[in-house]
């Protein structure tokens, strides 16, 4: 029996946005949050997390990809905009946001759940929102605090980029944080 890893199927995001996202970071954390940041090199816009995936069934998982993803083209997005989970007054999950072709950007993430649900993989019960996690708040912080912290970066915008494949990611859970390594890249249209 094969060796189970944890899987997610993401997109991944060029130097340059990942660059403007740790600087985004780095206002923040002027602010003296208690918060595990993510390594700029590590964020990604994940379009379904599959969990512990037994490697087996890792060819399954590629091919219902590239059912999902022979339907689009390239398309256009860029990281804009910043915002918390659930809200301002319990901030568990600071993000930032995605302009540019968002009901397509839907669309390839419905169509992708739509093939990983034949599979067995559960169906997302809440809508899709596309992010970018910068960081996990570890303790509490002021409503008042987390306000101005979002104010200051609500105009924030990335350089668009396009993109044209989706990626089977494996993760592995270290102390220093996740390390994510590539397992294989499925390209639109084909």
């Amino acid at each position: 029996m094969s060796e189970p890893f944890r899987a997610f199927v993401a997109i991944d995001l060029p130097e340059s946005v990942r660059s403007s996202l740790g600087a985004a970071q780095e206002t923040l954390k002027s602010y003296g949050f208690r918060v595990k940041w993510v390594r700029p090199e590590s964020i990604h816009l994940t379009l379904k997390f599959l969990g512990n995936l037994d490697a087996a069934r890792t060819d399954l998982v590629v091919n219902a990809m590239t059912l999902a993803a022979r339907g689009f083209a390239a398309l256009s997005l860029a990281a804009s905009g910043i915002g918390v989970f659930p809200n301002a007054r319990r901030p568990r999950v600071i993000w930032i946001g995605l302009g540019g072709q968002l009901e397509l950007l839907k669309s390839l993430q419905q169509t992708l759940d739509a093939h990983l649900a034949d599979l067995g993989f559960p169906g997302e019960s809440r809508p899709f929102k596309g992010h970018l996690t910068l960081g996990r708040v570890k303790g509490k912080i002021a409503a008042g605090r987390m306000q101005t912290a979002l104010d200051k970066l609500e105009t924030f915008e990335s350089e668009g980029f396009e993109v044209s494949r989706i990626i089977l990611f494996k993760s592995e859970l270290r102390p220093s944080g996740a390390i994510y390594s590539q397992v294989k890249q499925v390209s639109f249209g084909l």
